[in-house]
């Protein structure tokens, strides 16, 4: 990439407003969750520049997402840059690519992740009118 691109979110709380819409929204319908609520998997996302980390609790309807650093073990852990997630549910990037550069980091056994998968499609649909609302596009 050429030249200095200025990064999605400005702040922390902003991706976390961000974030909190779209948990609010794929939890709003909750039978396209089933799939990861029935997963008894719990997932941390732990985001950079800005620095954000969110655990999704999938071990029962409706799935409880909760935003900062929280304690416990998770099942599945994923790192990555929030511009780099951001990427993805505007359709940008493909996850599978992401994973097989190294940019997206993960602890855990992955044969699980295909719950994640699901809810980041799920995600992907709805995130880019959310982006617009937050002024992110």
């Amino acid at each position: 990439m050429i030249g200095w691109c200025m990064a999605v979110f400005a702040s922390d709380q902003q991706l976390y407003d961000v974030l909190h819409s779209v948990f609010t929204r794929l939890n709003a319908e909750p039978e396209k969750l089933a799939p990861f609520t029935h997963s008894n998997l719990v997932i941390r996302i732990i985001l950079s520049d800005p620095a954000a980390e969110i655990l999704l609790d999938g071990r029962q309807p409706p799935m409880e997402v909760f935003y900062g650093p929280r304690p416990g073990q998770a099942n599945l852990e994923f790192s990555m840059p929030a511009d780099l997630l951001h990427s993805i549910w505007m359709g940008e990037e493909s996850t599978s690519a992401a994973f097989f550069s190294g940019r997206i980091k993960s602890k855990g056994s992955l044969l699980r992740a295909t719950h994640l998968v699901e809810l980041f499609r799920q995600a992907e649909e709805i995130y880019p009118a959310i982006a617009s609302q937050h002024q992110l596009v």
